[in-house]
């Protein structure tokens, strides 16, 4: 890939009313890139990507089993191994980050049924999927575009969403929190129940244990301490994260990413570079 391309972003968080269940929209714009390959990455989000312009192409999904595909509008579940897409030629369209309870909540059902899988929008939220993937190419202004993602979601969103239980909702928060670094035993001592129930409970709901939840989580934070501006050493982003040292961060890369740190950096860094900048939504697209 061309250190020349040209990536610029643009985010916002949601509405109000939407924050419990949508944490930002990201939309980008890539140019310049020919020939590459762009992975998608485990993350706390489920991810709605609307394309703007050319299809999403998936060279390889998350499940090995899914065969490869291309999408408008496509709907992704959490996931412990990377997708990998195409990136040939300009790209440009908005992210919808998902929190778990965003699931049942705007798409009406749990994590677990969409987990590691990526599927079009419309399967799962019908004519809505395909009046946003409408508005998001008639609207020419990042702003305007998050604008419509709030009136859409917020018709979605139910009157009273789904419960999920308390302790379920706690171990989720009390992960995010740690960043993955609270250990899965004091984790079911916070929330009352035995390792066992939480673990089957969690991966009931979520689809992947509290083990594997804290283990994205830890790559999720060094990924975004490797593509910051004042970017660390590698075995400092280790220690900070709660890795033994840098050859098990190398090793959960190697499970999570697919390739080692120093290869995602200089293959991605075009993709990711700003993407957790400031918002730029008054820009026009």
């Amino acid at each position: 890939m061309s250190r020349q391309a040209d990536a610029r972003f643009a985010s916002r968080r949601p509405a109000p009313p939407l924050r419990p269940y949508v944490d930002r929209y990201v939309g980008y714009r890539l140019d310049g890139v020919a020939d590459a390959v762009h992975r998608g990455l485990p993350s706390r989000h489920l991810t709605m990507i609307s394309s703007i312009g050319a299809p999403i192409e998936v060279l390889a999904q998350a499940d090995p089993a899914q065969r490869p595909d291309v999408f408008d509008f496509v709907v992704a579940g959490l996931q412990v191994t990377p997708a990998l897409i195409a990136a040939d030629g300009p790209q440009e369209g908005v992210t919808i980050e998902l929190t778990p309870f965003g699931c049942r909540a705007l798409l009406g059902m749990p994590p677990l049924a969409l987990w590691n899988c990526a599927v079009e929008a419309d399967a799962v939220i019908g004519r809505a999927a395909t009046e946003l993937h409408h508005r998001l190419h008639e609207t020419p202004r990042w702003a305007d575009r998050f604008a419509e993602c709030d009136e859409v979601l917020s018709r979605l969103l139910r009157a009273e969403p789904p419960a999920v239980d308390e302790r379920l909702r706690g171990a989720w928060q009390l992960l995010v929190a740690s960043g993955g670094r609270i250990a899965v035993s004091d984790l079911a001592d916070r929330i009352g129940w035995s390792r066992r129930h939480l673990a089957q409970r969690f991966t009931g709901e979520f689809g992947l244990s509290p083990k594997a939840a804290a283990r994205v989580l830890r790559f999720e934070r060094a990924c975004a301490l490797l593509r910051s501006a004042c970017r660390p050493a590698i075995a400092d982003v280790a220690l900070t994260c709660g890795y033994y040292d840098q050859p098990h961060l190398n090793r959960d890369f190697a499970a999570l990413a697919g390739c080692p740190p120093a290869a995602w950096l200089a293959t991605e860094l075009p993709f990711v570079q700003d993407s957790d900048g400031a918002p730029r939504a008054d820009s026009p697209a």
